[in-house]
């Protein structure tokens, strides 16, 4: 913020070329604020797509030149994976075994439930004795 008093901070109503640099000043920062969070994006799509690919230092995405990656309109970058796999021909040092995981969520995990005498048939239930009892 500014220390200019609250006063000067209004605009003057008379005047409609402030209106018109303030209007154009903030289209201004939107713009950049726009683009800096389109490379943002860029970068998160890329680390995500290098990740995958397996490679074992991330520094390795400086390599990579951004220009070149084009964000859609939903936020991903569909030549990720072309720009990874170029860098791994030419920089093969920088990945390792490539990941397998994938986004689908592991299930829980169960402990093993005893059975019950009362959930058993007579035969399973002599079997089960028998193998207790030596």
């Amino acid at each position: 913020m500014t220390d200019a008093p609250l006063d000067d901070a209004v605009p003057d109503i008379d005047n409609p070329h402030d209106w018109r640099a303030r209007a154009e000043a903030a289209e201004a920062a939107l713009a950049r604020e726009q683009h800096r969070a389109a490379e943002l994006a860029k970068h998160a799509e890329l680390k995500i797509a290098a990740i995958r690919a397996g490679m074992i230092d991330l520094d390795g995405l400086k390599l990579l030149d951004f220009e070149k990656a084009e964000l859609a309109e939903d936020g991903s970058v569909p030549n990720a994976t072309a720009m990874i796999a170029d860098l791994r021909k030419s920089k093969a040092w920088l990945f390792g075994a490539s990941s397998s995981s994938s986004v689908a969520a592991a299930p829980r995990a169960q402990s093993p439930r005893a059975r019950h005498a009362r959930e058993m048939s007579e035969a399973e239930w002599r079997a089960a004795r028998a193998s207790l009892i030596r």
